[in-house]
């Protein structure tokens, strides 16, 4: 019996290659692509059929055959943020060491007056 061979476990940070990035991106502009003309072919369904509320969904199609192009461009374009920007690597308040002095006093302070 074949078992199929164990994933490899991520143990960096390093980024994606642009390779992939970029086939992602136009995985993602494809599908948006996609969804637009399925938009268009709906469209035109639902005008053959004479649905009732036509004027809803065609205006909702036409607002999706208007605006999937512009979001499809724009996340296709879109790269991944630089390590500077990322929240994963932005620096956290370290927790101080256990031999450390505390910042506030313990008890209560007692100033003398001159």
């Amino acid at each position: 019996m074949n078992r199929p061979a164990p994933k490899p476990v991520l143990i960096t940070d390093a980024p994606e290659s642009l390779d992939k990035q970029r086939h992602s991106r136009e995985l993602r502009y494809v599908l948006m692509m996609g969804l637009r003309a399925v938009c268009l072919i709906l469209a035109v369904f639902l005008a053959m059929m004479k649905v009732p509320l036509l004027w809803l969904w065609l205006s909702l199609c036409g607002l999706g055959m208007v605006l999937l192009p512009w979001f499809a461009v724009i996340l296709a374009n879109d790269r991944a943020p630089k390590d500077e920007h990322r929240w994963r690597h932005q620096k956290r308040d370290a927790p101080p060491a256990p031999n450390a002095l505390p910042t506030q006093p313990l008890g209560e302070t007692i100033d003398m007056e001159p």
